[in-house]
């Protein structure tokens, strides 16, 4: 059986046509396709953080200075940091503390890095409302427990930050960090 050649298409071995029409439609579809990629990329990446935003995601902290006892508030994307240097006697009080009595459970080991128990880092931001609790300054307020007191709605932490009494719902929380030296973290 012989086919037929059309004016507006091409024959082809099994008998069917690709006409020019089919092709111009391809063609047209395709370069959209190409166009709105070419739209949507540069929208998207201007969505990225801009080079001085992302030199805040780390903020590197030196101990050094710190004495045992002492505290020290920083920043770190823009919220207040707090570093504690704990003495044994802080270790031993949130040691003894029963962790199934507290509303967040968490061991001082939990909140701190293996074999780095006397150093503690956590966000500087009361987990109730956001405000900055007191405590990491020298002669604040250190609450009850002595860790940290929120004078916003009353919440008290202890030496782990850990929340004892008050509002707040969970504990300071303990950003991503690591020691770059034994006197030196890294947090981001």
């Amino acid at each position: 059986m012989a086919s037929v050649d059309h004016s507006d298409g091409q024959t082809l071995s099994g008998g069917e046509e690709v006409r020019r029409r089919d092709f111009i439609n391809i063609a047209a579809v395709s370069f959209a396709g190409m166009g709105a990629v070419a739209v949507v990329v540069p929208l998207i990446d201007q969505m990225n953080p801009s080079a001085d935003v992302l030199a805040l995601a780390s903020t590197e902290v030196d101990l050094s200075a710190i004495q045992p006892g002492q505290a020290i508030k920083t920043t770190f994307r823009s919220q207040p940091l707090f570093v504690r240097h704990l003495t044994p006697k802080e270790i031993a009080e949130a040691d003894k503390v029963d962790v199934a009595t507290l509303r967040d459970p968490q061991t001082l080991e939990e909140r701190t890095v293996d074999g780095k128990k006397q150093w503690l880092i956590t966000m500087g931001v009361c987990t109730h409302l956001g405000c900055v609790p007191l405590g990491a300054g020298e002669g604040e307020n250190r609450g009850e427990y002595g860790g940290y007191f929120c004078p916003c709605h009353g919440s008290s932490y202890d030496t782990a930050a850990r929340i004892r009494k008050g509002p707040a719902p969970k504990n300071l929380e303990v950003p991503e960090f690591k020691f770059t030296s034994d006197t030196a973290i890294l947090v981001g």
